[in-house]
């Protein structure tokens, strides 16, 4: 691979273009960032018979830093108040939100039930509120939840310690997450309760006054990896008819006790096999390259979604399309667009000049992942024209990232730009860029993941380099010593 080009150095929207050229992608940015009067970026859209003001998104990203039974802490307040201040109109699930105790990835994440739906009416408060302070109304937003089972990823009760629920087992995903037995795999009897956590979830967020709920379908987390379930037997498993047949259950269910609640679906449109550092470029706690896991033993590999089989480090969108139909006939239009996981190919989920601390090297130019998500978004929306497609993987673009989202709105290639990581140190990063025109290079986020090494080293997440607060705080102190430590 040729030497990568650090963004921050790229001084010119021509220089910019001129880079992606020698990369021989396909990937198109506008020469300047248009103010907000002419701004594809502050155009309003339309689904469900809602107005939202903008095409700006803020992705759910959870802090690793609520309470251990569910609720929220000044922490999470934190971040939820910075949601408000970004300007964004739709606010894609605040952050994921386990419909039970034991479907946590963390001891810390949020749960969205009864007890904690004081916490949750807060937070939405607050958001709503800092909003409504610097931009004046609220009326043309869209605030949903996140409901999530952790599956294979969950720690429900120690940040050290899986406890593992799988929709099947894995030939490589079952050794790197410690499955060792078949009674991990979640029971065909087990999903009946399961639907009705999902439904209970709904209620409160409805309680709460969420505009939608995002049944998530991504990330390697557990309706996720149904979608995968090729080789499960049973009405859960095999046919495409049957992996989604959980999305339905629950789908119908939501509508059938919540009336009036809006769905929409976070969706990993594509995977490919895990990968690893290349263990002859590691030495000394530097991580060498990723390379795809060994899967000369798992072909044809039926194991994933959006995999293609023959050539698993590629993607295929036949199911995906299929998907996004059934979406279409569930009359759920509302559907952000990712992909891969952070656990085991997270290049692929994130695009990112620096790995977390159990990932590896970049095995690519971020710059090519930036414009595979962006590709397969086009793709999609081609397809599905009447569907509502937030794009995902834009926060590596850095100083670019207007000029490149203003290309794809503007020649209707997605509908809503979403963004998270960037949020976290740079809330007003969309407003400096829309009514300035300038952005300030100071705090803009570098992707250099220590959002995802805290949480690793059982921290919260935060952005240590650059936000002061997480720089100066106990927390950042003890990052910076784990770091030294490796």
């Amino acid at each position: 691979m040729n030497e990568i080009r650090p963004i921050k150095g790229i001084k010119t929207a021509e220089d910019f273009r001129a880079y992606v050229e020698t990369r021989g992608l396909d990937l198109r940015c506008e020469d300047s960032i248009a103010p907000a009067a002419s701004s594809p970026l502050c155009e309003p859209l339309h689904v469900y018979g809602r107005t939202i003001g903008n095409r700006w998104a803020v992705h759910p990203m959870e802090g690793w830093d609520g309470t251990t039974d569910g609720g929220a802490t000044e922490l999470v307040v934190r971040r939820w108040r910075r949601f408000g201040e970004s300007g964004a109109k739709l606010i894609w699930g605040c952050e994921a939100m386990a419909v039970r105790p034991d479907a946590r990835a963390n001891p810390n994440q949020l749960i969205i039930s009864s007890h904690t739906e004081s916490d949750l009416a807060r937070l939405r408060g607050v958001l709503l509120h800092a909003h409504r302070e610097r931009f004046g109304t609220t009326d043309d937003m869209m605030i949903g939840f996140q409901l999530t089972h952790s599956g294979r990823f969950c720690k429900p009760w120690d940040k050290g310690k899986f406890e593992s629920r799988v929709a099947y087992r894995h030939p490589i995903l079952d050794k790197k997450f410690g499955v060792t037995s078949d009674a991990q795999v979640f029971r065909d009897e087990e999903t009946g309760p399961l639907v009705e956590d999902y439904v209970q979830a709904a209620k409160i967020a409805r309680n709460v006054g969420a505009d939608f709920v995002d049944i998530k379908h991504c990330h390697g987390y557990l309706l996720h990896e149904f979608l995968g379930a090729k080789t499960r037997n049973g009405p859960y498993g095999g046919s495409f008819e049957n992996r989604t047949r959980l999305l339905r259950e629950i789908a119908m269910g939501i509508r059938a006790e919540v009336p009036g609640m809006l769905l929409g679906v976070r969706l990993s449109a594509f995977d490919t096999v895990p990968y690893k550092p290349d263990p002859e470029k590691s030495a000394g706690g530097v991580l060498g390259p990723g390379i795809p896991e060994d899967y000369s033993g798992c072909l044809p590999y039926v194991y994933g979604f959006g995999v293609n089989e023959t050539d698993p480090v590629q993607y295929d969108l036949t199911e995906t399309c299929a998907f996004l139909e059934l979406l279409r006939e569930l009359d759920i239009r509302l559907i952000n667009i990712t992909a891969g996981s952070p656990y085991y190919n997270p290049h692929i989920q994130r695009p990112a000049i620096r790995p977390p601390s159990d990932g590896y090297a970049p095995p690519e130019d971020p710059l090519v992942g930036v414009a595979r998500h962006i590709n397969v978004v086009k793709y999609l929306k081609a397809r599905f024209p009447d569907l509502v497609l937030v794009g995902t993987g834009y926060t590596y673009l850095q100083e670019y990232l207007p000029h490149v989202a203003q290309y794809y709105l503007r020649h209707q290639h997605v509908d809503s730009v979403g963004i998270g990581r960037l949020v976290l140190t740079y809330p007003h990063f969309f407003v400096d860029a829309t009514t300035k025109g300038v952005l300030d290079a100071r705090i803009i986020c570098r992707t250099l993941s220590d959002c995802t090494t805290g949480p690793r080293k059982g921290l919260p997440s935060g952005c240590y380099p650059l936000d002061e607060f997480y720089k100066e705080s106990e927390f950042g102190a003890r990052l910076r010593e784990l770091k030294k430590a490796r």
